[in-house]
């Protein structure tokens, strides 16, 4: 089983309300000097092979659910074993 991870975030234009009140709370905590965005990650596990079909399955997933494309962009790609192997923790 082989692990795919879809990483989602704002476009560079689009406010971030999220991400700016976590960088407003990091400085009132003493860390100054930290621009926050906040996106979504999402693991998913592929059972039998990945092959580039799969790959292209869980793009076409990414772009028609996980992202809304007007104002996020999406980036997928395969997780090592060492990040698999935490996910199950």
């Amino acid at each position: 089983m082989a692990r795919v991870v879809v990483e989602v975030m704002p476009k560079p234009e689009i406010l971030d309300p999220q991400g700016k009140a976590v960088t407003g709370a990091l400085a009132r905590l003493g860390f100054p000097g930290l621009t926050v965005r906040q996106g979504k990650r999402f693991e998913i596990d592929v059972d039998g092979d990945l092959t580039d079909e799969r790959l292209a399955e869980v793009n076409e997933a990414a772009e028609k659910l996980l992202a809304n494309t007007v104002i996020e962009t999406y980036t997928v790609h395969v997780a090592d074993e060492a990040q698999a192997d935490e996910g199950d923790r």
